[in-house]
């Protein structure tokens, strides 16, 4: 087997929680138990919400960890010509069109959604003539014509996922009103170029990989191999989020030993039969998909607080 090439590609929006901290584990682990390499990406498309001190942060917590990467790729904010390329790309093969649908359409009770609650684009904007496009007035978001096609992930820590492009998503966004390219296109062009392998992150995003391997095809790219990593939740449901800084390893590392963290993550989501402190280089070693947990993964914040 070639050493996969994996990546870590947080957002420097804030301190990373300890949902961040345990993809970012999980990453790390898949990759060097099989001899592999991690590239490390920050994604600040947001100009207005990151800024380069938090990704200086995001590294220096990264290497307390123990989790150093291999090389570090361009930001997304310096990528901006290899988006353009291959929006051009699509553009030219009369695959995207001009949508003009505000949020409140999008998301209207009327609107159709997945049992999840995610709402199906119904191509209202597909088939308007230049008359009418020309009566809006505004600036488009510029979407992208999906086939009636299924998409499988073989997913290492979900399994099988299935998702058919044009009833479980719809035509979708690949650039923003404001002119600012979104998640699927930059993170499919980002992961080509720099040949990644394998993307490993928290299962919240497996309902992207269809969309990014359908990207993928039309951009001429390989698949990676997915990874998608449970979530942790609070006990009282909450899943664990910057917006209310749960245990940001600000606060964590005035009180945790990075291997006492590791090791009770590890232990958590079951990579561990008991609570211990351990390296990451030492976990992985042992580390194996097959043991680690495919649902929610409920943590007592009480209990690693002691």
């Amino acid at each position: 087997m070639t050493p996969p090439v994996g990546r870590f590609a947080p957002t420097p929006s804030g301190r990373m929680h300890l949902g961040n901290v345990f993809a970012a584990l999980i990453a790390w682990l898949s990759v060097k138990s099989w001899g592999g390499s991690l590239l490390l990406r920050m994604e600040d498309l947001d100009t207005q919400r990151t800024s380069p001190e938090l990704g200086e942060v995001l590294r220096q917590d990264l290497l307390w960890l123990g989790l150093p990467w291999d090389e570090e790729t361009p930001p997304q904010s310096r990528r901006t010509a290899a988006y353009e390329q291959a929006f051009g790309k699509l553009q030219d093969r009369g695959l995207l069109y001009p949508c003009y649908c505000t949020r409140s359409q999008l998301h209207s009770v009327n609107a159709p959604h997945r049992s999840d609650g995610t709402y199906v684009y119904p191509g209202t904007c597909r088939g308007l003539s230049d008359r009418e496009r020309a009566a809006f007035q505004r600036k488009p978001a510029w979407r992208l014509l999906v086939p009636d096609r299924e998409y499988r992930v073989a997913d290492l820590g979900q399994g099988e996922y299935v998702q058919n492009l044009s009833s479980g998503c719809g035509d979708f966004v690949v650039r923003r009103a404001d002119g600012v390219f979104v998640y699927q296109l930059a993170v499919t062009v980002d992961d080509g170029d720099f040949g990644v392998t394998q993307v490993v992150r928290g299962v919240d995003l497996l309902g992207s990989a269809p969309r990014q391997m359908y990207l993928q095809d039309l951009l001429g790219y390989a698949h990676p191999e997915y990874g998608h990593v449970p979530l942790l939740t609070a006990r009282d449901g909450r899943r664990l989020s910057k917006r209310d800084k749960d245990l940001d390893l600000g606060r964590l590392r005035l009180t945790h030993r990075p291997e006492a963290l590791v090791g009770w993550l590890a232990w958590q989501a079951g990579l561990l039969p008991r609570q211990e402190a351990i390296s990451p280089r030492e976990l992985a070693e042992e580390f194996s998909w097959e043991k680690l947990k495919k649902q929610e993964i409920c943590v007592d914040l009480a209990d690693l607080l002691g």
